[in-house]
């Protein structure tokens, strides 16, 4: 486990690759309490619906592990800037 952990805090791909791992497992472990969850009071019960807001979380990080970041210059200080050139 120590190898893992410096592997990790020292490649960040590495790190991408693990967290993106332990998210694919969480979704499938909340996908897996969904499934078997009771279905006459699931629209309404509030464990239920915390399930589906977890799912929620952990489709946004996973999609934000995916997603290339944004980084500001002077020339392009948000997204919609254009592209920089000299």
């Amino acid at each position: 486990m120590q190898i893992k952990l410096e592997a990790a805090m020292t490649d960040p791909q590495f790190a991408i690759v693990t967290a993106r791992n332990a998210l694919e497992q969480a979704l499938s472990g909340i996908s897996d309490q969904m499934r078997d969850y009771p279905t006459p009071i699931s629209g309404c019960d509030a464990q239920y619906n915390h399930l589906i807001a977890e799912r929620t979380r952990v489709r946004a990080a996973l999609a934000a592990l995916g997603r290339t970041p944004f980084v500001a210059t002077p020339r392009t200080p948000h997204p919609g800037a254009g592209i920089e050139s000299r």
